[in-house]
């Protein structure tokens, strides 16, 4: 690949694609004696995952280019196209985990290429069936309707046109006026929008309930952790560590959010002063978009010689989009083509600080994948979700010492409002996920009775929450904003556990830069090759499922901020 830009690839043909598979599946089948643990075995996993990266590679293309414009037809069908062959080519996939998910092969696979690929298969091959098939289908559908639908927001204000992504730039404007202004536009537009926002999350939440009980699970918590490749812990280790956050972050946040309503001269603190941590406002990134490029290379080269080159890869073949703009789906995320042995960064710029740390969060990934991409298994390139983002949000608190270079004699002040909101986000990452947990174990209820929840839970874990006129917030909708929710069920807890790792990370650059570098990097190497506790462990980080993790980083997190 020269340019991603430019870059295509042909939508695979499914009989083709069903004759391919046949042959490996024909080909495992008929292996007997030595060959079902030789090199026999070992070419038709390699003709087979050579196969699935070209297949992966094409599926993330379409999906980038649907993001980078919802409103273009042609993506649009491409993603429909693929949203309705993808059941099909699971199906195939999960037909090959069978036939090597038995006595012999299996051993070979996991002697030859790690536990972890086997414990992962076998999570598929729980969670797939062709019975749900039509239900996947509909599902990718739902989720691209909402996706489109909050891509079709726009606003003017102040004399500006913008959307979701855009709007966030007035909303941490220091005039107060114009902050709550803001607000009150966005969410009234959610407050418009509550009807089909509630029918959408309805439809999807009784979808997934019927497709659990299909494959015989209580409910779709127990699919939703298949599915999430969930294999070294449980619910009942997740629900421990949100005691954990109950116990430890939630009084901390509750004490940072009071100093913020003292610095700032307002009691209370509303919903809309949050966003300001001092009476100078945030501080926000200098120059140019590319002037803010150029300063990125720079510390990247500065950082470490692999980060340097991969950051100067990803320039020249234009695998980035990062600016916001009319009709691009919102968010940040970071992708791949295994088949170009590539990654790809996509992102929504607005002006904020913001800006930098979606960036070096999605750069995290990026490296990482970057660094494991030619493991010899697909399926050991990426860590499960909890694990990977240990490396986004590492990367964040790395780039630390290089803040200057964006925000000049701000640097300090980004650096303290930088693990200010990563605290303060703790308590609202595990409401999130313990939301879904309760929405899931009473698929019946009611929009008005999954609102409640929701406000039920911010009296837990968010108290300080003072939402005053604004709409749809004091009726319990903020989740509504939160496109995990829809989008990726479950998905969410792990950015507090990878937080906690991160965090860990931060304490080691304080007393030893080069070493939590160092650290860094050869975490990012392993790629997805061990499950969660045990990649953390291997970068000598402590479990955040262990009795007192979140103790020891709220002490040294408040040491840092004085308080």
């Amino acid at each position: 690949m020269d340019d991603f830009s430019q870059f295509s690839l042909e939508e695979p043909n499914l009989s083709d694609l069903n004759k391919q598979y046949a042959e490996i599946v024909q080909g495992l089948a008929s292996l007997s004696g030595e060959d079902r643990t030789g090199e026999r075995l070992l070419s038709l996993v390699k003709q087979w995952d050579d196969l699935r990266r070209v297949i992966d590679s094409w599926r993330n293309l379409v999906d980038i280019r649907f993001n980078q414009d919802t409103r273009n037809a042609d993506y649009k069908a491409a993603m429909d196209r693929r949203d309705e062959i993808d059941p099909k080519l699971t199906d195939l996939d999960v037909q090959i985990k069978k036939l090597l998910l038995v006595d012999g092969p299996k051993q070979k696979i996991s002697d030859t290429f790690g536990e972890q690929a086997v414990a992962l298969w076998e999570c598929q091959v729980r969670s797939f069936d062709p019975a749900i098939e039509d239900d996947l289908v509909e599902e990718a559908r739902l989720i691209s309707r909402y996706n489109e639908l909050l891509a079709s927001a726009s606003f003017e204000f102040q004399g500006k046109t913008t959307n979701l992504s855009g709007i966030v730039e007035f909303a941490e404007d220091a005039d107060r006026s114009i902050r709550h202004s803001a607000q009150a536009t966005m969410w009234n537009w959610f407050d418009e929008n509550s009807l089909l926002l509630d029918q959408i999350y309805d439809q999807m939440v009784k979808l997934r309930d019927s497709m659990a009980k299909k494959l015989n699970y209580p409910s779709y918590i127990e699919l939703g952790y298949q599915r999430m490749n969930r294999v070294d812990y449980n619910n009942d280790d997740v629900n421990n560590y949100r005691q954990e956050v109950r116990d430890n972050i939630v009084p901390l946040c509750t004490e940072i959010r009071r100093r913020q309503g003292e610095l700032l001269g307002l009691d209370p603190l509303m919903y809309w002063d949050e966003a300001i941590h001092d009476p100078q406002g945030n501080p926000r990134p200098q120059g140019t978009y590319e002037h803010q490029i150029e300063q990125a290379q720079a510390m990247f080269d500065g950082m470490d010689d692999k980060l340097g080159q991969f950051f100067h890869v990803l320039r020249d073949k234009n695998l980035m989009d990062l600016q916001n703009r009319p009709g691009k789906a919102g968010g940040g995320f970071c992708t791949s083509m295994l088949s170009e042995h590539l990654p790809f960064i996509f992102a929504n710029f607005n002006g904020t600080m913001g800006d930098v740390e979606v960036f070096t969060h999605e750069m995290g990934h990026a490296y990482q994948c970057y660094a494991s991409i030619n493991l010899p298994l697909a399926d050991n390139v990426w860590p499960t979700y909890e694990s990977c983002e240990i490396h986004s949000m590492s990367l964040e608190y790395l780039c630390w010492p290089h803040m200057e270079k964006f925000f000049g004699d701000q640097a300090e002040r980004f650096r303290r409002s930088h693990l200010t909101d990563r605290l303060l986000f703790l308590p609202y990452g595990v409401a999130v996920d313990h939301y879904q947990h309760l929405v899931y174990e009473k698929p019946e209820m009611t929009p008005q009775e999954r609102n409640q929840t929701w406000l039920d839970l911010e009296k837990i874990y968010l108290p300080h929450m003072q939402y005053g006129d604004l709409p749809r917030l004091p009726h319990g909708g903020r989740w509504q904003r939160q496109r995990h929710i829809y989008m990726s069920p479950f998905y969410y807890i792990d950015y507090t556990l990878a937080q906690c790792c991160a965090l860990q990370f931060w304490v080691r650059s304080q007393h030893d830069y080069d070493q939590a570098m160092q650290d860094y990097l050869a975490l990012c190497a392993r790629g997805g090759t061990l499950p969660f506790q045990q990649l953390s462990q291997s970068a000598g980080l402590t479990s955040p499922f262990q009795p007192g993790c979140l103790a020891e980083v709220a002490a040294q997190a408040s040491k840092f901020l004085g308080l």
